[in-house]
């Protein structure tokens, strides 16, 4: 899904592939037309994307990563940036910006929901991904 030739209008959201809250909310996460195409991109998956991640010093595991026009946004900046982008249709993007569209709410939220995640991998047996021990 990364390619070397990214634009700069993409929108690029790095999310852990054996996390099945994060694939469920990647799956239903839309951005607007007009911003750009939204590339997902499996945190557990080698690429220059994640290079990059890991030599800024950021941990994966703890926060989720969004590059847009070649800012990266992390944990909860990432998730208030991604629901600015996304499009207000169907229930599940409605609910998102209600919690996450202002820095508040995500900064008391995303801390919630990645306690849930942290909790479901540890339930399922799923690994960290350790990117900053590579």
């Amino acid at each position: 899904m990364e390619s070397q030739a990214k634009s700069q209008a993409d929108v690029w959201l790095v999310y852990d592939g054996e996390c099945p809250v994060c694939k469920t909310y990647c799956k239903y996460i839309r951005i607007r037309e007009a911003v750009g195409n939204l590339r997902l991109v499996d945190a557990r998956q080698p690429g220059v994307l994640m290079n990059e991640i890991t030599a800024a010093g950021l941990d994966i595991d703890q926060g989720m990563v969004l590059k847009f026009k070649d800012v990266i946004y992390y944990g909860a900046d990432a998730i208030h940036m991604l629901t600015l982008l996304s499009t207000p249709s169907g229930i599940f993007n409605r609910i998102n910006y209600y919690v996450f569209s202002t820095k508040i709410g995500a900064n008391i939220f995303y801390p919630l929901g990645k306690a849930f995640r942290t909790l479901l991998l540890k339930m399922l047996g799923i690994k960290y991904i350790e990117n900053l021990k590579h």
